[in-house]
């Protein structure tokens, strides 16, 4: 064995010397070594990570239902790497296209996408894929501030939210579907809603069947994305004091709306549109509301121990977006206050002061 191990080497540094005369043999064997292999994706520093063993058990849902809905999962979103998906710097890690697919049409005011489209009433496999896929990407949170004396906006601002429901390691998501609990009333495929029928272990498949069995003139299923666990009333009260200190004497309206939550769909129209929308009016619709995809921005409620945030808490997203509110307040701005408005704050230091604003008279016309 050692004398045909010699052979075989003498062999090799034969044919890497006649490859490259200049290449010493012995260095080039050594680059030949097999190499450690990479750490283990699974495998995070623990003093700066939460291993993903512990993001497996979903936060409770904080809806229109508190109780036992840890028990009411239907099933955890698969967290691995979206494969062949395109990436956008400084987006999100998403399929945006889930937000536009054919036969879909996004209402006027961006909330809810809608289909008619025959197969996804007719076909059960083919409904249970569109809401699995469907839930993989976030509804869109966003804070409105308004400020308005008579028929005059003296500020009108958005900002957009969705980054803190999407971490950038996607093994750390959170995100889950939630089938209807027990003794929770909803819309359980009837006119009203009802605590009745159950589909026991069932879950999302047993809705979907039940669904395209539904021999009803009008029917519709929808997937409803929710928020879990976000202080919006903290939010508000940091907003209105610094519209405070800008000495802002009008009307100050804070508003949380969150669009592309919805995700609905109907059987197509029998006749035509008028004819469905006579019908509905006088027999109803069987509607089909028993399906969340929740997004939790933190484990728990604010102030409960062993709170942990997806992204951040609010009091860091506020020390780093009010600066860039403020100044845009002060600059009467209407408009969306973006990471561009971040990156000046940082750079040139707007907002870093409580600025005079000349506000103009408290009255106005009604003219």
């Amino acid at each position: 064995a050692s004398r045909c191990h010699r052979t075989w080497f003498s062999l090799l540094r034969s044919v890497i010397a006649s490859l490259n005369p200049n290449l010493n043999p012995i260095a080039a064997l050594r680059t030949m070594e097999k190499r450690t292999p990479p750490t283990d994706v699974g495998s995070l520093d623990a003093s700066n990570h939460e291993t993903p063993s512990q993001t497996l058990t979903p936060p409770p849902y904080s809806g229109p239902s508190s109780s036992g809905t840890e028990g009411q999962l239907d099933e955890r979103i698969p967290t691995e790497p979206l494969k062949g998906i395109p990436r956008y710097p400084g987006l999100p890690k998403l399929d945006y296209k889930l937000y536009s697919p054919p036969l879909f049409k996004l209402s006027s005011d961006s909330i809810t996408l809608s289909s008619k489209a025959e197969y996804l009433s007719s076909n059960a496999a083919a409904l249970v894929s569109l809401i699995r896929a469907q839930s993989t990407i976030p509804p869109k949170p966003q804070i409105h501030v308004r400020g308005s004396r008579g028929r005059r906006i003296d500020f009108d601002i958005k900002l957009n939210l969705m980054t803190l429901l999407v971490p950038d390691d996607e093994r750390l998501r959170m995100d889950y579907i939630r089938c209807v609990g027990e003794g929770e009333l909803a819309h359980r495929g009837g006119a009203r809603p009802d605590v009745l029928p159950e589909v026991g272990e069932g879950g999302l498949e047993e809705w979907c069947r039940r669904f395209v069995q539904d021999t009803a003139t009008v029917k519709t299923f929808s997937l409803d994305r929710v928020v879990a666990n976000l202080d919006v009333g903290w939010i508000e009260g940091q907003l209105r004091s610094l519209i405070a200190t800008l000495k802002y004497r009008g009307a100050v309206d804070v508003t949380f709306l969150v669009t592309h939550s919805r995700v609905l769909v109907q059987n197509p129209d029998r006749v035509n549109q008028f004819f469905t929308n006579v019908t509905s009016l006088f027999s109803g619709k069987n509607k089909y509301e028993v399906i969340k995809s929740v997004w939790p921005f933190a484990t728990t409620k604010n102030g409960e121990p062993g709170r942990r945030c997806i992204v951040q808490s609010e009091e860091v997203w506020w020390r780093e977006w009010k600066d860039p509110i403020r100044y845009a307040i002060s600059q009467k701005r209407q408009g969306w206050v973006t990471v561009e408005d971040k990156l000046e704050a940082v750079m040139e230091g707007k907002g870093n002061q409580t600025e005079s604003v000349d506000w103009g008279p408290d009255q106005y016309g009604t003219s």
